[in-house]
């Protein structure tokens, strides 16, 4: 009889002990359905692509890199595309800050909707082709800076505005979503480690498009 109950007894908790397993299993498969990454929606920027090699061969710029900037995505996601004109391919790709625009500079208030506007104090980020000129000093990150030049009627003021490509500390160098990245006054920033990346193809490559777009 002792025997019995010792035998039923060690069913018991073995089955316990399996149903604790599977109760594990259950919910580490349910943690990574959670983190898996679909965040990303696979936009089809070839016709951006196809217009920048264009406007670059027709306007004397560069034609061999250029920038594209989609402020359509989330500010946690990497959305700087260096493209390679000669190979049709992104070669880099990096975090970039926007304009907090109403919000409060250093926030992350407008992550998924970002603010346009081209007016004096907007604080906002302006959409449209510039072109890379001048290397400058900063107060920011590395302290370089590059001087952009707006070439349409939604960036006209950007010089007037003193918007410049440069670094930041608040910008994080990884892709952070579903947190934002910090906003600031209108500046396209990127983190100290990818403007050190950005200053060495920019001091070798002159007169380069930055296209800045919201999909």
């Amino acid at each position: 009889m002792k025997n019995m109950f010792f035998v039923i007894a060690m069913a018991w908790i073995l089955s316990c002990n399996q149903k604790e397993a599977q109760v594990v299993i259950s919910k580490n498969e349910n943690r990574k359905e959670v983190t898996q990454d679909n965040r990303r929606v696979e936009i089809d920027y070839s016709k951006y692509y196809k217009e920048a090699k264009q406007y670059c061969k027709a306007n004397n710029l560069n034609q061999s890199k250029f920038i594209l900037i989609d402020l359509g995505l989330h500010s946690g996601l990497k959305r700087f595309f260096v493209y390679d004109l000669k190979k049709n391919v992104v070669s880099k790709s990096y975090i970039v800050s926007h304009g907090c625009g109403d919000n409060r500079w250093g926030a992350t208030s407008s992550k998924e909707n970002v603010q346009i506007s081209n007016e004096f104090d907007s604080h906002c980020s302006s959409i449209g082709k510039y072109v890379i000129l001048n290397r400058g000093i900063s107060q920011w990150g590395i302290k370089v800076n590059y001087i952009l030049q707006g070439k349409d009627k939604t960036n006209s003021n950007a010089r007037n505005r003193a918007i410049v490509l440069h670094s930041w500390e608040a910008v994080p160098n990884t892709e952070v979503y579903p947190e934002g990245t910090p906003e600031g006054w209108g500046c396209p920033a990127v983190s100290n480690e990818s403007m050190k990346e950005i200053d060495e193809l920019l001091k070798t490559n002159k007169k380069v498009l930055m296209w800045i777009i919201k999909s």
